[in-house]
This record gives structure tokens, sequence and C-alpha cells, in this order.
């Protein structure tokens, strides 16, 4: 092997990635309302689904539900959002938060799009059982920062807004009977995102198209229906220029394991939210991967 290649493989292993911190204090409360729903909803019998992506026929791609919690035949569609500041809302039900650091964001209308993705989900969920399924539907947005101001008139929305408290107050008091299965069938065949951590923490969320491992990997989890992790170890000190392996993964899914040595110029395809088109990621500079289980429908 080329000293060069030795030389830009060592360098992307030990280059540091880190966190959006704003992005990243968003999915950490995100994170943190799906763990406390489960334990509030638990005991009456609520089932809770976190980053739901559901087909958009009309405008093409997939759309992402933040919490989808079926209890009894009742389905909960709720945004959260992590708002600081204070927000106003406009003739047109446009959400405009303004910062405390002085800066102002248009985030349209919150209200309207969710409310579109629980029509969207419901009607997947009626064509899938091939009948009309008399579902009581509630859209939730739900506000869990505590320093956020709100207007006395937020309430005029069409959705039930909740603060934290409110939200998981909603879950632990209200008992919805007994579960409608089809429904809970429907929501739990959705995927999520896929998620690829790299070196620093960085988290990149998305698609992976393609792991690049090879012919092996790929019938090895081809027929999976859980979700696939993988733990990636790099040697990344000044001895390890001259290794040849310096980088070994550990992937699982279920009880089935597999442990593979990475070669040089092994790369993840992978569409990240946002971007444009879909890209390679170095295995090199990639600490661990989180791969959805495949959904069961699209509709």
């Amino acid at each position: 092997m080329k000293w060069s290649t030795r030389w830009t493989w060592w360098r992307q292993r030990r280059r540091v990635h880190p966190p959006d911190d704003i992005h990243r204090a968003g999915e950490l409360a995100e994170q943190r309302l799906a763990k406390i729903s489960r334990a509030a909803g638990k005991a009456n019998g609520w089932h809770v689904f976190e980053s739901v992506r559901i087909p958009d026929e009309e405008q093409g791609g997939k759309r992402e539900i933040d919490l989808v919690i079926v209890g009894g035949n009742c389905l909960l569609v709720v945004e959260q959002k992590h708002w600081s500041g204070t927000f106003t809302i406009n003739s047109d039900e446009e959400f405009i938060q303004e910062r405390k650091n002085g800066t102002s964001h248009n985030h349209s209308t919150v209200n309207q799009r969710i409310a579109r993705k629980a029509r969207m989900l419901i009607a997947m969920h009626q064509e899938r059982i091939g009948k009309d399924d008399e579902v009581v539907v509630r859209v939730v947005l739900a506000f869990t920062n505590r320093n956020l101001d709100w207007p006395k008139y937020v309430h005029r929305v069409s959705s039930e807004v909740k603060d934290e408290a409110g939200f998981i107050s909603l879950l632990e008091e209200e008992s919805p009977g007994e579960i409608n299965e089809a429904l809970l069938e429907t929501v739990d065949g959705f995927g999520t995102w896929d998620e690829v951590e790299l070196n620093g923490g960085l988290m990149c969320k998305g698609d992976v198209l393609g792991l690049g491992l090879g012919d092996d990997v790929r019938s090895w989890q081809k027929e999976r229906g859980v979700p696939l992790v993988a733990k990636v170890s790099h040697q990344s000190g000044l001895f390890s220029l001259f290794s040849s392996l310096p980088s070994s993964i550990e992937l699982r899914h279920g009880a089935q394991h597999l442990k593979a040595i990475l070669p040089f110029g092994a790369k993840l395809r992978m569409h990240v939210v946002g971007r444009e088109s879909p890209e390679d990621i170095p295995w090199s500079t990639i600490a661990s991967i989180n791969l959805s289980k495949p959904p069961r429908h699209e509709a």
C-alpha cells in the first residue's frame, strides 16, 4: 500500500466531526419526550412511535412525524417544538419565532402541516384495511422548552396545544380503552430515519442506500425485520499508520451478529436529510450506525 494512501486513511480516522449543537439540542429533546411518554402512557395502554416516516404521493418523498401514539381507537399525531423566546401567529397561521438572541424565524404553517400528515396517515390506514375505520384523530403541538413564552391566543389554532407537563398528564390521566389492533399494526409498519454517527459525535440522518461492505454482508442483512446496529473500532495512534487493517466493524440485528475487517476505501452510500443528492461516506470516518427496521408497507 502506498504511503500516501496510508496517510490519507490515517487522517480520516483521526478527524473529529463535532455535533451540531442547535440540531443536537432538538434531537435530545425529541428523544427525551419519547422516553418519558412511553413511561407515562404505559399504564393506560398508549403505544409510542417516534420519527415515523410516511410516503407523500402528492408531493413526493416522505414526511416525518415526531411522535405517533396509539391508544384504544385513538391516534395522537404529535409535532414537538423545543423553541425558546417567544412566537406569534399571523392571520395565515404562520408561526413566527422571536429568539432570545434577537433573531426571528418564520416556521410557516406548523399547525396545518402536521394536520395534513395526520390526514395522510389515517387515509393510508383505511386503505390498508380496506374500509373506513372510525378512528379518533387528535393533532397535538407539544412545546417542550420551559424558556418559551406563548401568546395568549395560541389555543385558537385547530390543534391541541400542550406544554411538556400538560402532554405527559394527557397520557397519564386518559385511558383510551381496548386497543385497535389494526391501527396499531398500521403505525408499527412504518420505518424511521437511518442514523450514521461520525467520529466526534456528528449525527447524519437520512436513508442509507448501501453499506458498501460486499455481497456477504448484503445477503446477511437482506431479510432482516428489525433495526441493524453497528459499532466501528478504529486504530488512530501514530503506529496505526503502518497497519494494513486498522479498522473493524461489528454488526448486529436481533440475535444475529457479524464481525468484519474494514478494507481501505470502503464507503457507505447515504442520502442525508436536507441534501440534494446521495453521497458516499468513508467508513474510516464512521463511529456507529443505526439503521431503521425496514417498513412493512408503504400505505
